[in-house]
């Protein structure tokens, strides 16, 4: 299985569970960071059983939206306790699992260590809010100048923040967001593309191609044709 080569990975956890949420593989960074002695510790358990609330209940939470929309949930950070009871911080994807029939029948994940100087470390809590905001509000205007303001920070500070995590500026994020998004629900659902231009932030449907077509290489209509006849 998967798991042994994420073995070898120290500060990355590895993980895939069923349509209940359940452990089906893990790594043993996992079970590390969970303070057990064993995988079979955590085979059959979800996230809400092995993880303190509230950080179970939130990771349960994030697992059933995984599973229930068929949304890949892509560089989303978040923070985690150690066994000895002290936090860090990590950056996760989750992607569901998908059968040959097409539908979803669980989700696979990994949370990734970061390392950020000392100074830095008290901003992260902020910069987390403000990325959840972006999430939950990608169909609305984005100004950074507000973002920054939310978290505390100046312009300049929150766009080396996200820069560390996510070598891209908070500009490039935003978008990168908004493309995802455009992506997912080009391919799931049949809201026309006007629509989703609406849905995913931009004021109309030319500056939405535009901007898809330079990020991705082709047009909405065509990376909708192309997922249609695969």
């Amino acid at each position: 299985m998967g798991e042994e080569l994420f073995d070898m990975v120290a500060d990355s956890v590895f993980f895939i569970k069923d349509r209940e949420g359940r452990y089906v593989t893990v790594n043993q960074t996992l079970v590390d960071r969970c303070g057990r002695k064993s995988k079979d510790e955590l085979i059959g358990r979800t996230a809400r059983e092995v993880f303190p609330a509230p950080l179970g209940t939130s990771f349960t939470e994030q697992d059933f939206e995984v599973i229930r929309e068929g949304r890949p949930i892509s560089g989303q950070l978040e923070m985690h306790l150690y066994p000895n009871g002290s936090r860090g911080w990590c950056i996760t994807w989750k992607q569901p699992v998908i059968n040959g029939e097409g539908e979803v029948i669980g989700v696979s994940g990994i949370s990734r260590d970061i390392r950020f100087a000392k100074e830095t470390t008290t901003d992260l809590n902020a910069v987390a809010v403000v990325l959840e905001y972006i999430d939950k509000h990608i169909d609305e205007p984005l100004r950074l100048s507000d973002l920054a303001e939310m978290a505390g920070l100046s312009t300049y500070q929150l766009d080396q923040r996200i820069k560390s995590l996510f070598e891209v500026s908070a500009g490039q994020y935003v978008t990168r967001k908004r493309i995802e998004k455009a992506c997912h629900l080009l391919e799931k659902t049949k809201e026309t593309i006007g629509i989703i231009a609406l849905d995913c932030g931009y004021g109309d449907q030319s500056a939405f191609s535009r901007q898809f077509r330079q990020s991705v290489g082709i047009t909405p209509g065509a990376f909708r044709d192309s997922k249609t006849k695969t």
